[in-house]
């Protein structure tokens, strides 16, 4: 008899054929992340997850690992019995009862899996013998088979487990198995939810954040490392590309019509973007706009925003507004640094009336005016700083 954790995976169970390579993917996921707070045993078993603790380690260090793990739809702590003998069960259940629960005139309800078919009894037997087993020896209690306050699992398989709590996950499909991406990090609240909400899909992040110092100081980087860390916490390990960004800002200030610079700027952030991106063997854009919250993201900003990029561009906020973003980013614990008053490269170059329904034709003509832009975002790439995020 000991404790441990039953896991459960949601979408991954109907992956067909494929199935094992998105369980094995989420194995060292959680194999991974454990690793960091001592010995593990992880194992798969019809459809189930068993995570075993090889030393003592407590209990709400473990959920806070896994419960920050995509993939992951609910976390069970188990008593794990050895014998699948049916008097140790019923015995068991109440000393599990009884331990869990110091009150004992709630109402209850036992559920059963028999994932061992040749057991003796089935589902519904199980259920009936050992609730009036309990009943029998912890009569205050109450049986609701509708609306219980405290439900029973019994799973027998090639051991026994016996567990009342089932503590909700983030759910999703494990990271990496479904590509990777190039997040545009800024120090706002938007970008760091729309990295977790693609990576939640199963992609690998990594990220590039656009610097301008001296307008924009170290306090404002430290702030986006920072986001980058709080964010890795659940996507896994992330390399940060740190790019010097002020004589390209510059630039496009002095040759450029103010009113059209947020647009130019955005889309040579995008291609450099793109170039980081490729190098790096990821397919995908990632950022954090949402229609209509800021002249750069309206239709007509974004369509001539997408006209530089020739991989897809993944905006998961996209019909979000701002109080759905906040509400996520404090549950994933990024809204406190994000609201720290460290301008970022955008904020500083914002022309005082900024078009909201940019011709292309005209951005383009525009932008034929930079005949060194592509020489400058070379040496920019060249120059960047690249750091290995983890949490």
């Amino acid at each position: 008899m000991r404790r441990a954790y039953l896991v459960k995976y949601g979408e991954i169970a109907i992956k067909g054929n494929n199935r094992y390579l998105f369980e094995n993917a989420l194995l060292d996921q959680i194999k991974g992340r454990l690793s960091k707070i001592g010995k593990f045993k992880v194992t798969k078993e019809q459809g189930r997850v068993f995570v075993e603790p090889q030393e003592e380690i407590d209990e709400e260090d473990v959920m806070k690992v896994l419960t920050r793990i995509f993939g992951l739809v609910g976390i069970c702590p188990v008593l794990v019995l050895d014998s699948s003998d049916f008097e140790h069960i019923k015995e068991q259940a109440v000393a599990f009862l009884k331990a869990e629960y110091k009150e004992d005139n709630y109402t209850f309800k036992v559920e059963a899996k028999r994932a061992v078919k040749s057991y003796f009894l089935n589902s519904m037997e199980i259920c009936k013998e050992v609730g009036a087993y309990v009943l029998d020896k912890m009569p205050d209690l109450k049986v609701d088979v509708h609306k219980p306050q405290v439900r029973l699992w019994v799973e027998i398989r090639n051991n026994t487990y016996i567990y009342s709590r089932v503590v909700k996950g983030l759910g999703g499909m494990p990271v990496g198995t479904n590509g990777k991406a190039m997040l545009l990090l800024s120090g706002g609240i938007d970008s760091p939810v729309a990295g977790w909400m693609i990576s939640k899909r199963g992609v690998r992040l990594d990220a590039v954040y656009f610097h301008s110092h001296p307008y924009t100081t170290d306090r404002a980087k430290e702030k986006v490392i920072e986001l980058a860390r709080l964010v890795s916490v659940y996507t896994g390990k992330i390399h940060l590309n740190i790019v010097p960004f002020t004589e390209i800002q510059m630039y496009i200030y002095e040759n450029t019509p103010h009113e059209q610079l947020t647009i130019i700027m955005r889309r040579i952030m995008m291609r450099i973007a793109e170039k980081i991106a490729l190098n790096s063997d990821a397919q995908a854009l990632v950022t954090g706009e949402s229609i209509g919250q800021v002249a750069s993201q309206t239709i007509q900003s974004l369509a001539a925003t997408n006209a530089v990029c020739n991989i897809p561009v993944f905006r998961p906020l996209i019909g979000f507004d701002k109080q759905d973003i906040i509400t996520i980013s404090e549950q994933i614990g990024t809204f406190e640094t994000s609201i720290l008053p460290y301008e970022d490269c955008c904020t500083v170059f914002v022309a005082k009336h900024p078009v909201t329904k940019p011709n292309l034709e005209s951005i383009e003509k525009s932008e034929r005016k930079l005949p060194n832009i592509e020489e400058m975002m070379e040496k920019a790439i060249k120059d960047r700083e690249i750091m290995v995020i983890r949490a």
